[in-house]
């Protein structure tokens, strides 16, 4: 019986080839984005799941109040690990973990590296697989390193690298470092990741320190004891710092200013597995691939979309030809088949048009992988697929979707009347409310992804294209880390010299932050501290508001001189800013004077909101990059003298360059990604639905092909025809859209609330995406309108 069954679903699948592949086509895109998601969400939700003691592993975090704010912070000091470890019980060892860059030289070639610097027991804790080496004493020396697989054979050609040397600069020398161990390259589901290893320095009196406890560079991990409560140990935690630390909180706080309300820092833990897809204490300071838990709800409900569109497809399809099987039906009842029969019949050829749906989908997704783990930012692999989890995962896709898109035409196609059929008085009667209910569903989904897109776009364009606030055009970023001022302003000079170079400002490197006092005892507990010299606002074209810049003419503007923002100026509700006090309590309550005011500009990206910033010429603060203004049209040969000087001036140094305008494109690349994701997922929807809407006005042009026979006998024209067939479908894509719309807009303002610079909705972007979308479906269904209104009436009308 199911042999004949599978014959003869062949055989009708064979017979509509357009119809199968249309089928077949809808479900593999939609089975193939099922699939890809799946990997994402399973390399989610799996990140930092290998570690054998993964669920007794906690980060030490905390949670602080500043003027009445609450915020948490996951970098800690020194201090925490051993002395939490040495005071509190149930924790059973800890480990640092701190980032870093160091030169290293290979010949006469100096190379900058990114490592971790980690404490001798990281192998005991994390479970990363060293391929040669002893786990226990490879980071016991301190002239130690661990190298990846990879890393080795870049360095050495092998990964037979054990006991070979790699020479790191220490101050102004090059010294050994011993090859002590070779890991496997990190998972790509590890927030920890490293190329290099190695151990974690710190004299004996920085332990002894106390004030080391309010230092926050690093990320203090523990093992907790297998029956050890999280909370309790929190709890003996909180208890113990406030003991060991709060007379030095007290000292600290009289002496920074920090304010009268100060409170000590509440320590808790974050468990290690949660780290990856925290949107509150993220993997970073050092720890990588920070995510949010919205990415996979979008791409999920992307997939989601997709999939139930193409099972809608099959529906609407199916029913669509359901008049041409007709009589198959009415001969198969009459020869004895019940309705269960025909049900299995017709479930098994959805089943067999899934099956091979599934085998497209994953080649499919084969072929677009390597496009997705771009956009996603992934390494994902389809042997991931062979996960238990997985593998039932897909066959429970596999028979819902095969139920989803079968059981409705099922039931549908076996409750014809044999009489009706066989007599040729048999059609679809009814509004078809059903199907038109699915293809309205198609459309608000397809529409709402449409203004998604458009909305994304708009932002990412506002986002690109906003001025600044200053020129970051032919501006090249040359770093070289504790720079003096003597030297940064010979190596100006030289590269003044050059005709092709326009302007030379050199500032400190990466992003300071730092608390100041002000003169009426209040304070502002955070604003960027910049080190810069007098060229700086002139070769960014940072306007200058009040007041006068710094200047060679003025040799105290490097004593007690400053600059500050707009931003600065209104969070210290000065009126009157030129010739204020800021005290400095770090620096022994020196007091420096404001002598202008800067014009607020975005120095981070435009997804931050503009903090205070204030500009020094502090001789004491080195220097870290050079900001280099090239004269148009002389790039290449300005950039062979930069690098030219550079060696010249530093020769132990890496040399590195970086344009301002591409490094502040980089701030948005999680924009454009989701950009070109959520455009794929719009184009995806658009298709599978107009695919949707081809079978509907199939469907309704077969049901009134009497109709159109008599009105073309009565004189009617093709156009008022086809305007008629077209009629109801855009009256379906028109409620599409008056369900999408709100719930886009809703949607579009939640997600640019994420922004303090944003777009500013309007009703034309919705319009032009409602006018794309019926476009769209008004093409879609022409094709079916037009060329039933050319059929002869004769063939339609002749039975009558």
């Amino acid at each position: 019986m199911f042999k004949n069954y599978f014959k003869i679903a062949i055989r009708n699948l064979t017979r509509n080839k357009v119809y199968a592949f249309i089928n077949v086509a809808g479900l593999s895109i939609g089975l193939a984005c099922a699939m890809l998601i799946l990997l994402y969400v399973k390399d989610e939700v799996s990140f930092d799941r290998f570690h054998t003691n993964g669920s007794h592993i906690y980060r030490i975090v905390t949670r602080s109040v500043h003027n009445g704010v609450a915020s948490k912070q996951s970098s800690t000091g020194p201090l925490q690990g051993p002395r939490f470890t040495q005071n509190v019980t149930g924790i059973r060892a800890f480990v640092r973990v701190v980032s870093g860059n160091e030169d290293f030289k290979k010949g006469t070639e100096v190379e900058s590296r990114e490592l971790l610097r980690v404490d001798s027991n990281f192998f005991s804790v994390f479970n990363f697989a060293l391929i040669d080496g002893d786990k226990k004493t490879c980071l016991t020396q301190p002239h130690s390193v661990v190298l990846t697989k990879d890393e080795a054979k870049k360095q050495f050609g092998s990964a037979d690298a054990v006991g070979k040397i790699l020479m790191m600069r220490e101050d102004s020398a090059f010294v050994p470092y011993k090859v002590t161990a070779v890991t496997a390259n990190c998972p790509q589901n590890s927030s920890i990741q490293y190329k290099m290893l190695l151990p974690f320095k710190e004299t004996a009196a920085e332990a002894k320190n106390n004030e080391n406890w309010f230092s926050y560079y690093l990320n203090t991990f523990v093992l907790l004891d297998d029956h050890a409560s999280p909370v309790t140990v929190s709890n003996q935690m909180q208890r113990f710092y406030e003991r060991d630390a709060s007379e030095t909180f007290k000292t600290m706080n009289a002496r920074y200013g920090t304010g009268g309300d100060a409170q000590m820092d509440t320590y808790f833990l974050q468990p290690f597995g949660e780290m990856h897809l925290s949107t509150e204490l993220p993997a970073q300071n050092g720890l990588q691939n920070a995510s949010n838990p919205m990415y996979a709800y979008i791409l999920s409900s992307i997939a989601l979309f997709v999939l139930l569109i193409a099972c809608i497809n099959f529906v609407n399809l199916t029913v669509a030809r359901s008049v041409k099987r007709a009589k198959e039906i009415g001969i198969r009842k009459v020869v004895g088949s019940d309705r269960r029969q025909l049900v299995i019949q017709f479930l098994g050829e959805s089943f067999l048009l899934c099956a091979v749906a599934f085998t497209m989908a994953i080649l499919l997704a084969q072929i677009i992988l390597p496009l997705f783990n771009e956009l996603a930012n992934k390494r994902l692999s389809l042997t991931y697929l062979l996960d238990g989890t997985l593998v039932s995962g897909y066959l429970v896709l596999f028979i819902i979707t095969g139920l989803l898109a079968g059981f409705y035409p099922a039931l549908v196609l076996s409750g014809y009347r044999p009489v009706e059929t066989l007599y040729s008085r048999f059609n679809l009667k009814g509004k078809s409310y059903l199907q038109k209910s699915l293809v309205v569903l198609q459309f608000t989904l397809a529409s709402f992804l449409i203004i998604a897109t458009f909305t994304i776009y708009a932002q990412f364009s506002f986002l690109t294209k906003t001025p600044l606030g200053y020129d970051d055009s032919n501006i090249v970023m040359v770093n070289r880390n504790n720079m003096s001022h003597a030297e940064a302003a010979a190596f100006k000079a030289e590269l003044l010299k050059y005709p092709g170079i326009e302007h030379v400002a050199p500032k400190n490197g990466g992003m300071w932050g730092t608390a100041a006092k002000l003169e009426n005892d209040s304070s502002i507990n955070y604003f960027a501290y910049e080190t810069v010299d007098e060229s700086y606002l002139e070769t960014l074209k940072i306007p200058l508001l009040q007041g006068r810049n710094f200047s060679a003419d003025f040799p105290s503007d490097s004593v007690h001189s400053i600059l500050v923002n707009e931003a600065f100026v209104k969070q210290a509700g000065w009126k009157n800013p030129i010739g204020r006090s800021v005290i400095f309590n770090f620096d022994n309550n020196r007091v420096y004077q404001v002598i202008g005011v800067v014009k607020d500009y975005h120095f981070t990206a435009l997804n931050q909101k503009i903090t205070p910033q204030l500009f020094t010429m502090k001789n004491a603060n080195p220097y870290g990059t050079f900001y280099i203004k090239i004269r148009p049209n002389t790039i290449t040969a300005s950039l062979q003298y930069i690098q030219k000087a550079f060696k010249q001036f530093f020769p132990l140094s890496p040399y590195t360059y970086t344009f301002k305008n591409e490094a502040n494109l980089k701030s948005y690349e999680s924009e454009a990604k989701w950009k070109q994701i959520i455009l794929f997922g719009a184009i995806l929807t658009i298709f599978i639905s107009c695919i949707g809407l081809f079978g509907l006005s199939v469907l309704s042009a077969e049901k009134r092909t009497k109709e159109i026979g008599i009105r073309k006998v009565l004189g009617a024209s093709v156009q008022s025809i086809a305007g008629i067939l077209s009629k109801d479908f855009v009256k379906l894509v028109l409620i599409a859209l008056v369900i999408a719309v709100p719930l886009a807009w809703f949607a579009a303002n939640k997600w640019l609330e994420n922004y303090p610079y944003r777009i500013t909705l309007s009703w034309a972007m919705f319009a032009f995406a409602a006018g794309l979308v019926i476009m769209v479906a008004l093409c879609t269904v022409s094709f079916q309108a037009i060329k039933a209104a050319l059929a002869n009436p004769i063939k339609s009308l002749r039975m009558e």
